[in-house]
């Protein structure tokens, strides 16, 4: 049984409770563990999350591409090196000025999207990552993750540009850096979001 599973059947709580409860090293283990939904049986590994687990920044992405899957970490390869590049432009390092994560935590098949159930089964961890981290501001990283994080269908271009709230947190939206390695003019638009979400924490 997946030690998330056994915990509930323990305390006669629910899933989302347990989750709720565990700390760092707990839900490290919860996800290297969890078999909630089919993803993990397809997937080489989990990539839980990686960077400074008190950071005022917490990047949310949408799901670990082929690149992720194989390394364990979130937003490598190209992607990687363009988020770390924007980053660095705004004075921060991956490492020890920011927290990334994903929506989920395994390689959708073909990089496809994340189905609804999927969502459902791997939410609670990243509920409990936003909890734990204590940021102060999220900045949502594609069409995916601003609409999960933000419970919409809009467009990224209607969301940019605002400040949004998730749990409680100022949430600012802005385009996956894989999208904009195929869109290069939206570079320009990523940029001026970053300089907004520097300006609305350096305001908080």
């Amino acid at each position: 049984m997946a030690p998330v599973a056994a915990a509930a059947a323990q305390t006669g709580g629910s899933r989302e409770e347990v989750i709720a409860r565990m700390d760092w090293p707990q839900l490290k283990a919860a996800v290297k563990g969890c078999t909630a939904c089919a993803l993990r049986a397809g997937c080489t590994q989990t990539v839980f999350g990686v960077g400074d687990e008190s950071a005022r920044w917490l990047l949310v992405g949408e799901a670990p591409g082929a690149e992720e899957d194989r390394l364990g970490e979130p937003f490598v390869g190209q992607a990687g090196k363009l988020l770390d590049n924007m980053l660095a432009a705004i004075g921060l390092a991956r490492d020890t000025d920011v927290y990334i994560a994903n929506v989920l935590k395994c390689r959708p098949p073909g990089n496809r999207n994340p189905q609804p159930d999927e969502v459902a089964k791997c939410s609670p961890y990243l509920v409990r990552q936003v909890e734990l981290i204590g940021p102060k501001l999220i900045v949502a990283m594609g069409r995916f993750a601003a609409q999960t994080l933000l419970n919409t269908d809009a467009t990224i271009g209607s969301l940019r540009g605002t400040v949004h709230r998730y749990q409680g947190v100022p949430l600012i939206v802005t385009y996956h850096p894989a999208y904009l390695l195929r869109n290069l003019p939206d570079k320009a638009k990523a940029w001026a979001d970053l300089l907004f979400a520097k300006r609305t924490i350096a305001g908080g």
